[in-house]
């Protein structure tokens, strides 16, 4: 069994530093870097290049809405034909940064709350999804199992990777439980580990309500901004080996 690692990466901006991208690189197997609207800065988005090229870690363009003071996060009106251009914009100037490195973008992951509505909007997914189409290299789409970001990369022929969160609870319909929500981030490494081991081993994962729901995927994230990343990346990798899941790159 194979499965890859990821973390978002390079959410920093200016003297602000969110997680400890250096430490992270050297757990993870894929680096779901920002791009530039809801965070990273020139500087540190060629530093996280670097070292995920250094580490021989897959890059992907963490692509958001334009909301550096939201962090991403809040929901933002934009048409698809913005979103796509807006999209578009962002993998460009990561790719630049990973040319120079010595590397290339393998991947578009949607971060924070682009991410949950374009799991759930299909005009939304279908701008991302044609944005890819749009670049000059063929690459992946990451994103929620059984989502319209699915359906939209189906539609386009684009290869799909279904991606689960060792520390975010689901709800019983399989999406994320929303932060504001008590005990929707799970901070405890083991538990956090044991859901990953969970999720790869048997396509399942117990809902903040108790239910058993059926998640299949290929990818398992950690968060960097959540406190602790590093100590909970390292559990659930260690975790991920001991069950004989071999750790690597799907790009």
């Amino acid at each position: 069994m194979r499965v890859d690692l990821n973390c978002d990466l390079g959410e920093g901006f200016g003297q602000w530093t969110l997680a400890d991208d250096e430490a992270l690189l050297d757990i993870v197997t894929s680096a779901n870097i920002a791009c530039g609207f809801h965070a990273g800065d020139p500087m540190i988005i060629r530093r996280a290049c670097e070292g995920a090229a250094e580490r021989n870690v897959a890059i992907g363009a963490h692509v958001g809405f334009r909301d550096l003071a939201g962090f991403g996060r809040r929901e933002l009106s934009v048409s698809p034909a913005d979103l796509r251009d807006e999209t578009l914009y962002q993998i460009g100037a990561l790719a630049g940064f990973a040319r120079a490195a010595g590397s290339r973008v393998s991947y578009v992951k949607p971060h924070g709350a682009l991410y949950n509505s374009a799991a759930l909007d299909c005009g939304r997914a279908e701008a991302i999804a044609s944005a890819i189409d749009r670049f000059t290299e063929p690459l992946a789409l990451m994103g929620p199992p059984g989502s319209q970001l699915q359906r939209a990369a189906e539609t386009h022929g684009i290869e799909f990777v279904a991606e689960g969160f060792a520390d975010r609870r689901y709800t019983a319909a399989g999406t994320l439980t929303p932060r504001s929500v008590t005990g929707a981030v799970i901070d405890d490494p083991d538990v956090a580990a044991a859901q990953a081991v969970r999720m790869v081993s048997s396509g399942t994962v117990e809902s903040i309500d108790g239910d058993d729901v059926a998640v299949s995927v290929h990818s398992i994230c950690v968060h960097g901004d959540s406190p602790g990343s590093v100590r909970t990346a390292r559990q659930v990798r260690h975790a991920l080996e001991s069950a004989d899941v071999t750790l690597g790159a799907f790009a």
